[in-house]
């Protein structure tokens, strides 16, 4: 599969609890560690984990008669893809206005903002 699928709320949930683990995990693995934040059936976490197979997110082996899962796509990767699509639907792909609605709507500390200026300022030198 070509580029990094798009994933659904739900599949994300499944994913973070891959991308935590180190190791590759079971299908009973991840049941067991969205259990407490989920009340979704195995069988549902089995249908989402199948989805991410079917869309090249997550690999499988086979383990004696077990399949095991791992991400096949990073985390960061994902993230990226995520933020290049809300970008394009909400705002046009224009990321000035994106940024200038968020600095007028949210409170920051003065922290975040020393941070986003030493960003900025970065940028400003990297451009030609």
């Amino acid at each position: 599969m070509g580029g990094i699928p798009r994933i659904s709320d739900a599949e994300w949930e499944v994913m973070q609890v891959l991308w935590s683990n180190a190791a590759p995990m079971t299908a009973q693995e991840v049941i067991d560690r969205l259990a407490p934040a989920r009340a979704w059936s195995p069988r549902t976490v089995k249908t989402l984990l199948n989805r991410l197979l079917k869309k090249g997110a997550v690999r499988h082996e086979v383990r004696g008669k077990m399949y095991v899962y791992s991400p096949a796509v990073s985390e960061e990767a994902c993230v990226r893809e995520e933020r290049r699509h809300f970008l394009q639907r909400i705002y046009g792909g224009a990321l000035a206005p994106m940024i200038a609605h968020f600095l007028k709507d949210e409170r920051l500390t003065r922290e975040e903002i020393e941070e986003l200026r030493r960003i900025l300022d970065e940028k400003v030198r990297e451009t030609p």
